[in-house]
């Protein structure tokens, strides 16, 4: 199926497959936030039978990272005087009483950085300021904060650190598992972890397909899903061989290993995971924000008007939340999943009604 799909006329294949589907009813939950914008962006939605469901899970990074984080790092940069360094989508997520962007209005040194390396870079020309890099991410960006770490001490720098909050995919898999009847497996993540993850969710009973992120891979890989999932066994299909192999990167995984070891992680709207996490090892602990600066006793309190939990969750659409739309906008937001570009809430307000009027057939 999947590799009749690759032929010059799978795309057309594919949505006639979707629009026709007339099976039993399928909930698919597509877990990374890249694949919920680009089924947004692209009006992957309209082409789907009235009988397939998509569901928006956990898998944007900023979506999921705690309020709890958010504080400590507002700690950082106002008690300890830390500059903080971070990817721009964090300045604005909202944690207990403020975001990094209403802190930076009251002093706070926040600068937004493009990857790890620019962190490391800064440190080094500003050798009188602690800086700390904010690592929060999956599978794809950890290799490169262990990176970073390595670059430092090559350097000999005693003014950088990682604050991290970096998740394991796995994690959110078997949480969500009950949601859903299929999952769209991210394929940048399982280009570093490879496939085996997914088997064993199969021997759980939980199917699933790898899927790339344009539009004719993402219809291609749910094509070959809803087929799979009519003959009524659970199953695991790679629709992305060319990025996604059995081993995946054994070298990233290798680094990570190396220099990070697993642990409890609090994910923002779905709570604690046990071992859904990575943290520094002990031998690393002077690249440890939370531990060289003592950040113990923060503990973050959501917004109790934000929904953000339940979307998460895919117990809800983003525009279910009373919020949404009214009270949390882009400008105004008052959950992470509006924040993101990744974020439900944010791909839904962009481009909810449109991606959600079905086609005629």
């Amino acid at each position: 199926m999947a590799e009749d799909l690759k032929k010059e006329d799978g795309l057309a294949k594919a949505r006639r497959i979707l629009q026709n589907y007339d099976g039993p009813k399928v909930r698919i939950m597509e877990v990374c936030g890249t694949h919920t914008h680009e089924i947004f962006r692209q009006g992957v939605r309209r082409v789907l039978s009235p009988q397939i469901e998509m569901i928006s899970g956990p898998g944007c990074p900023v979506c999921v990272t705690a309020v709890t984080f958010i504080d400590e790092a507002i700690s950082l940069a106002l008690d300890h005087g830390c500059t903080i360094t971070t990817f721009g989508d964090l300045v604005r997520v909202p944690g207990t009483k403020k975001s990094l962007q209403i802190a930076r209005g009251e002093g706070a040194n926040v600068k937004v950085v493009y990857t790890p390396l620019d962190a490391v870079a800064y440190a080094k020309d500003h050798p009188q300021e602690e800086v700390v890099f904010l690592a929060v991410g999956f599978e794809t960006t950890t290799p490169s904060e262990c990176l970073a770490v390595e670059k430092a001490m090559e350097e000999g720098l005693t003014n950088f650190s990682l604050l991290t909050a970096n998740k394991t995919m796995p994690a959110a898999y078997e949480a969500m598992k009950d949601a859903t009847d299929l999952y769209l497996y991210p394929g940048h993540v399982h280009a570093i972890i490879g496939n085996k993850i997914c088997e064993d969710m199969l021997q759980e009973g939980v199917s699933g397909v790898v899927g790339g992120f344009t539009g004719k891979e993402i219809l291609t890989a749910l094509a070959v899903g809803v087929t799979e999932f009519q003959k009524g066994k659970p199953f695991f299909k790679n629709c992305y061989p060319r990025v996604v192999t059995g081993e995946g990167s054994p070298q990233a995984m290798e680094l990570v290993d190396k220099m990070m070891e697993p642990c409890d992680q609090e994910w923002r709207g779905i709570g604690l995971l046990k071992n859904s996490g990575m943290q520094l090892r002990g031998e690393y602990a002077a690249y440890d924000a939370r531990k060289k600066f003592d950040l113990s006793g923060i503990i973050g309190k959501p917004n109790p008007a934000c929904r953000c939990g339940q979307v998460l969750q895919g117990a809800i659409k983003p525009h279910e939340c009373p919020c949404f739309g009214t009270a949390c906008t882009p400008e105004h937001p008052v959950g992470a999943c509006m924040v993101s570009s990744e974020g439900a809430c944010s791909a839904w307000y962009l481009y909810g009604d449109l991606a959600n009027k079905p086609l005629n057939k």
